[in-house]
């Protein structure tokens, strides 16, 4: 049996975030870190800094192609978003040498991002002051199966099928087959990483939020957003998939189960768009 720290372990040589991310995070950190010293750093790096503006300039964030230098992206953005953004598209480079046997990369990233449009669309129906952080959140908190399935490939594929076959949460296949379920692998890289405290709390608590402590909203939030992304690939029509949201779900977060469809919907809707953005080498067999 496998423990989540020892798995992460494992992966530790392939997953080191890219220099930048880790200097732009120093930066924010730092007492006297400011917006001009982290557009300083970002700047460095021309190809980052090329598609930071095109993602600031895109449809998708409404500002009209107006934002020309990196300066006036994090002025406008706010340090906390463009930390989040650098990181979001940082994370194709990080686990780009990683090509499991029995994941399909271009569905986990596809779904990936689903997942993270669909947390923060349910964030902004619910009028959280963070969604957008919920975008990051969800994008990276299916990682766990990632490093399941690097570290320990048949075991990991072994729980999908059973759980596929018997309708037995995956989770609790993976606890008992594995000994630790892909959101503790996945809340151990968080920890790992030194990303902020929530990173590792929602998605370790996706499954059961009260269990996120002070984030039981966030990982609420979270909850709905995997079973958006999971009646996607079963192909289940969301009146079906909602039966699948518990109850405490939707009276955490003051929601109508019928309100799922429409979440489902506005997520699919800008997926084109952000796959683009963020993977923009997935569309060509990356």
């Amino acid at each position: 049996m496998h423990s989540a720290q020892e798995l992460v372990t494992q992966i530790e040589a392939l997953t080191s975030l890219p220099s930048v991310y880790i200097r732009i995070r120093e930066t924010l950190d730092a007492p006297d870190g400011s917006m001009s010293e982290v557009a300083g750093v970002i700047s460095a790096d021309p190809a980052l800094t090329a598609r930071l503006l095109q993602v600031v300039n895109s449809a998708l964030y409404g500002y009209g192609g107006k934002i020309d230098t990196l300066h006036r992206a994090v002025t406008i953005l706010g340090l906390q978003q463009v930390h989040d953004l650098v990181l979001a598209m940082s994370i194709s480079s990080v686990f780009e040498g990683i090509r499991p046997d029995h994941m399909n990369m271009n569905r986990f990233w596809r779904d990936s991002v689903l997942r993270g449009i669909a947390a923060r669309e349910v964030g902004r129906r619910c009028g959280q002051p963070t969604a957008e952080r919920l975008l990051v959140v969800g994008l990276l908190a299916d990682l766990g199966h990632l490093v399941l399935y690097q570290t320990v490939p048949t075991l990991a594929d072994q729980a999908r099928m059973t759980a596929d076959e018997t309708g037995e949460p995956l989770d609790q296949v993976e606890q008992r087959l594995v000994g630790c379920d892909f959101t503790e692998v996945g809340a151990a890289l968080m920890d790992h990483w030194r990303l902020p405290a929530c990173f590792a709390e929602i998605i370790g608590a996706q499954i059961n939020p009260r269990l996120a402590g002070e984030f039981t909203y966030e990982a609420a939030m979270l909850h709905v957003a995997a079973r958006i992304v999971e009646a996607d690939r079963k192909g289940e029509t969301s009146e079906e998939a909602t039966h699948g949201v518990p109850p405490l779900i939707w009276t955490t977060l003051d929601l109508e189960p019928s309100s799922f469809g429409e979440l489902r919907e506005a997520s699919e809707l800008n997926l084109t768009g952000y796959l683009a953005l963020l993977f923009p080498k997935l569309g060509n067999g990356s």
